[in-house]
């Protein structure tokens, strides 16, 4: 899985497979915690990040969000600033 960014101690990667995979999303890590954050909503769809970490990451999609998606769209990934 590519890594992104890392910020604040959260490492934010991204993986392509097929359909099965979608939404368009990332994935967070945070020391032992995972969450699955929707890139459209920033929202976390799944996993247990602590609230403070979920709402950082929520910023940086904020100001990241149209990279994401055409990260996700082409399958091509590269580093993104942090937060």
């Amino acid at each position: 899985m590519p890594e992104i960014t890392r910020f604040y101690g959260i490492i934010i990667k991204m993986f392509f497979k097929p359909k099965e995979h979608e939404p368009s999303h990332i994935h967070a890590l945070y020391g032992e915690f995972v969450g699955i954050i929707d890139i459209s909503s920033g929202k976390m769809v799944k996993g247990d990040l602590p609230k403070r970490a979920q709402e950082l990451v929520e910023e940086w999609i904020l100001q990241q969000g149209d990279k994401l998606q055409k990260m996700w769209d082409t399958q091509k990934v590269y580093k993104l600033p942090p937060l």
